[in-house]
């Protein structure tokens, strides 16, 4: 019986560790699952003002064209999006929105306008909708800036 009593216990402590740990790593991220502080500020606002806020600001808009149920788009918000170098180069140069092209109201406008074909698809428009570069795919910090930085050299 006492065996019994000290596994039952050491379960229940690892468990208690396991969902501390986790409630730590689900607080680093915001409630719609955006980056943290250090990395990617995503637009909280529609798409129209985002638009709005592209052409005021002489800025492209960097397009995260991601839905729920997608693995690789999960990653990206949790490993790239949240690194400080991609944080600091997207929030200087773009308005950065994410978008569930399955559920947005503008979704399946866009995921016919533009072809997308899959998850993620990281396109980068301009205040007008047009395409200046876009990329496919789960990509490393390095493989997003260096993305980035050829829709910056398109743009201008």
């Amino acid at each position: 019986m006492k065996p019994f009593i000290t596994l039952t216990l050491a379960l229940l402590m690892g468990s208690t560790v396991m969902a501390a740990n986790a409630r730590a790593y689900s607080n680093t991220l915001s409630v719609k699952g955006d980056a943290t502080e250090i990395g990617i500020k995503f637009f909280e606002g529609t798409w129209a003002e985002a638009l709005e806020a592209a052409k005021k600001d002489k800025k492209v808009i960097f397009l995260d064209a991601y839905a729920s149920w997608c693995g690789p788009c999960k990653r990206m918000s949790a490993m790239t999006f949240t690194d400080e170098s991609v944080g600091a180069y997207f929030n200087e140069h773009f308005i950065s929105y994410k978008m569930d092209m399955e559920k947005h109201s503008d979704g399946p406008r866009l995921s016919t306008k533009y072809g997308l074909q899959a998850y993620p698809t990281l396109y980068f428009v301009d205040s007008d909708e047009n395409i200046v570069h876009q990329t496919l795919g789960y990509m490393e910090p390095s493989q997003l800036i260096s993305a980035g930085e050829v829709a910056v050299s398109k743009k201008n």
